[in-house]
């Protein structure tokens, strides 16, 4: 397992504050090196420690009033590598997970309306062979979203 130190709970700490913020200014902050900086984010993003630099878009400003959580039940588990496969090319799904219990997969879905979501599951997710069944629950609205605290 790849370990954190104080440096590297710091300089995340502060990437999490602004991803765009510059690597000397992270130095300046925390009083060290920009070389330093510079080889420890390369090393996190190395180790799949941090994955990137990206925006965090807020679907709901730019049109996207409805999101669903949805499980789906498969005929058969050893198809889930090709159902996930289908469900990758479905833009309006932004998540997707492996659970226990009722369901094989979880994922969200986000849509324009209710009639878009509609067309989501019903015209899409359920034509995918192999999906015996969904169950989706409709998100009212994010209380929180957050990292891990280190």
């Amino acid at each position: 397992m790849d370990s954190l130190d104080q440096f590297d709970i710091k300089i995340i700490k502060e990437l999490e504050k602004d991803g765009r913020m510059a690597f000397s200014t992270i130095a300046a902050n925390l009083k060290i090196s920009n070389t330093m900086v510079h080889q420890r984010v390369n090393r996190l993003t190395e180790q799949g420690i941090i994955s990137g630099i990206k925006p965090l878009v807020n679907e709901k400003r730019i049109g996207y009033d409805w999101a669903s959580f949805t499980g789906i039940t498969l005929n058969k588990d050893s198809d889930s590598e090709r159902i996930i496969e289908a469900l990758k090319q479905i833009p309006e799904i932004t998540e997707c997970y492996y659970v226990t219990g009722s369901f094989t997969l979880y994922i969200k879905i986000i849509a324009k309306n209710h009639e878009h979501m509609r067309n989501i599951l019903y015209e899409k997710i359920d034509r995918i062979s192999g999906i015996a069944k969904t169950d989706s629950i409709v998100e009212l609205g994010c209380a929180f979203k957050r990292n891990i605290t280190l």
